[in-house]
């Protein structure tokens, strides 16, 4: 009698929560869907900072054109302070947190704009004299970020 009062007092033989083999089995399914999902969200993370300074760059383009437009289509005035002049919500404070407009090059039928990321990267739409755009990618030192390469086109 002594023998059944002391296992009922222990729970009497039914087992309440998990065994240590399920929960380590719960802890590495968990294990793997973080490696396979963190290096997915590291990615997103470049891409959206790449897109922020190709968004800039296409808006200082647009403001160079409009600033050409006002002045019987010269791209004289093509400059960082009179594109924050013509569009004030070009950024051009040197930022490691956002895109920037880093800075431009003019001439009478000719410009650049470059936008700096906020990792570094560099993206340049040009317009040459003879009306050709072009759009460049320079990666920052020891990355290569513009489509796995230190430059290329976007």
């Amino acid at each position: 009698m002594q023998a059944k009062v002391s296992a009922a007092g222990r729970g009497g033989g039914r087992e309440e929560g998990f065994s240590l083999i399920e929960l380590l089995v719960v802890i590495l399914i968990i294990g793997i869907l973080a490696a396979i999902a963190i290096p997915s969200f590291v990615g997103q993370k470049s891409k959206a900072t790449d897109a922020q300074a190709k968004e800039l760059a296409r808006t200082s383009q647009t403001t160079a054109e409009a600033i050409a437009t006002e002045h019987d289509g010269s791209y004289e005035k093509v400059t960082v302070e009179e594109l924050k002049n013509e569009e004030p919500t070009i950024p051009t404070a040197v930022s490691t947190t956002e895109a920037y407009l880093s800075g431009t090059t003019h001439g009478a039928s000719e410009y650049s704009v470059t936008v700096t990321s906020a990792d570094g990267d560099e993206y340049t739409i040009s317009r040459a004299s003879d009306g050709t755009v072009t759009r460049e990618c320079t990666s920052a030192t020891g990355r290569h970020a513009c489509e796995g390469k230190e430059t290329s086109t976007w």
